[in-house]
């Protein structure tokens, strides 16, 4: 069983600055490519940003230049540093993860519970 827990979301003016966290646990085998995607009200879930076990990343268009994600592979963990927020980046945050399990090593798509980011005008 893998689960992965996200941190991090809240209440920020415009302007403002959040980190969004995301751990993973349970039988990892390995951890593919991990990323983050938000669901505003009304509409479709998209992918904000991206990131491989390589390091390798891509961010959507939206968020270029505000948004960085990292990840630390030993402790299973991605980032989400989210500068310069604007209203519009208000969200559901998601993360996910593509895990390879122990036992079956097969891989599978992992989605957190989300956390809720609002910014203020």
């Amino acid at each position: 069983q893998v689960q992965l827990v996200e941190s991090g979301g809240g209440l920020v003016q415009a302007g403002g600055s959040l980190r969004l966290s995301c751990a993973a646990s349970g039988s990892i085998f390995s951890i593919n490519a991990m990323g983050w995607y938000r669901q505003a009200p009304g509409k479709q879930r998209e992918l904000v940003a991206r990131i491989t076990s390589g390091g390798s990343t891509n961010y959507a268009d939206s968020v270029k230049g505000r948004f960085t994600i990292s990840r630390d592979n030993a402790k299973n963990t991605v980032y989400l540093q989210m500068n310069s927020l604007k209203p519009e980046d208000t969200a559901v945050y998601y993360c996910a993860a593509v895990i390879v399990v122990v036992v079956t090593t097969l891989e599978y798509d992992y989605w957190g519970q989300g956390t809720q980011v609002t910014v203020s005008s």
